[in-house]
């Protein structure tokens, strides 16, 4: 199977050495993904701009939400469940992935209040004219 690492524009992903996405034949996943840009927005704000940076990957590698079979928010405040929670169900509503919430002390950027993972499985109609791109 070809390995295709998606870079994206975190600027930790050169000094740590990941790739914001890896795809492995069906099989994407999503690196933590934190809310860059939006680092002193409310946590609803922050976990929107985490999804507009999983969607634009997720497209890159071929995917969309509707692939998406688990996923693993990383929260720094217990009270934020809701509101991060009201956000995702949002996007994942009726497509519901397996789905951990955590409450950690604190994020690599001590703004972020969340942060989430993605782990996309496509389906064989899609496998083999993604890997041909």
């Amino acid at each position: 199977m070809t390995r295709q690492n998606l870079p994206g524009s975190s600027p930790y992903e050169p000094i740590i050495g990941f790739s914001r996405a890896v795809r492995v034949g069906n099989q994407i996943f999503v690196a933590g993904t934190g809310p860059v840009g939006a680092d002193d927005a409310d946590v609803a704000t922050q976990t929107r701009q985490i999804l507009t940076i999983a969607g634009e990957v997720l497209t890159r590698a071929g995917a969309s939400f509707q692939d998406v079979v688990r996923t693993r928010m990383f929260l720094t405040h217990a009270s934020d469940w809701e509101a991060v929670g009201q956000v995702h169900g949002d996007v994942f509503r009726d497509i519901r992935p397996a789905a951990t919430m955590v409450v950690v002390a604190q994020l690599l950027n001590p703004q972020w209040r969340v942060e989430i993972e993605f782990d996309a499985v496509l389906p064989n109609s899609k496998t083999s004219s993604a890997e041909g791109q």
